[in-house]
């Protein structure tokens, strides 16, 4: 009852090149609707211009409720010094590349090392490929990519924003291994906002659009 009385804030961060589809991944994850129609089952998004923030919070099954402040980030070039601001004081980053473009797979490790060299080792990474219903078009394997993922010290999964496969898995693995990381100490509740932030129940704000009468968690 304890750990369900507990409500976090954690810090989540999406990396890659322009392109991968990191837009369309988040809508469709924020939508919080398996299967729904939206912006991201349609068609790719707009490119990201600097960095554009979304959130939402999530009851875990006999765990706590976890708030996920999601930043969404542009991957082109000319872009990187505004990215590159945001990688302090995150809890996780979502790497991800598209299975069909080998050069934002390659571009991985630059992605994590500019994280890394940043934030340190605490961060909790997840590597992504996306895209993952153009099968015809793949030039990237999933044996490269588990390869890739062991060397990284990250899990690794595949998502397709289009087909709604493994979108919300994607998300809530990366919120297990934080909360995990949080309960062995390696991640620690800082005042200075170190990515994780311990919300007390009473302060988290209610949904406006949600009837208490229908029951179910907050989607917002």
């Amino acid at each position: 009852m304890e750990a369900r009385s507990r409500c976090y804030q954690f810090r989540v961060l999406l990396l890659g090149d322009a392109g991968v589809g990191k837009t369309a991944l988040l809508r469709r994850y924020v939508a919080g609707t398996p299967g729904a129609a939206g912006p991201a089952a349609e068609a790719e998004a707009e490119p990201t211009v600097g960095v554009e923030f979304y959130s939402r919070a999530r009851q875990l099954p006999a765990g706590p409720r976890v708030k996920l402040q999601l930043w969404d980030t542009a991957g082109q070039e000319r872009f990187r010094c505004i990215t590159r601001s945001f990688y302090r004081n995150v809890a996780g980053v979502l790497l991800v590349y598209d299975v069909t473009n080998r050069r934002s797979f390659e571009h991985i490790q630059d992605w994590h090392a500019e994280v890394l060299a940043t934030q340190g080792p605490r961060v909790i990474f997840l590597l992504v490929g996306h895209k993952s219903d153009l099968q015809s078009s793949r030039c990237v394997s999933l044996e490269e990519a588990e390869a890739l993922a062991a060397s990284l010290g990250s899990a690794f999964i595949e998502t397709s924003a289009r087909n709604d496969c493994n979108v919300e898995l994607a998300f809530d693995t990366l919120t297990d291994a934080i909360l995990q990381a949080l309960q062995r100490g390696d991640i620690a509740l800082e005042e200075d906002w170190g990515g994780v932030r311990l919300i007390h129940k009473a302060q988290v704000p209610r949904c406006p659009s949600r009837n208490p009468q229908q029951g179910g968690p907050c989607q917002c």
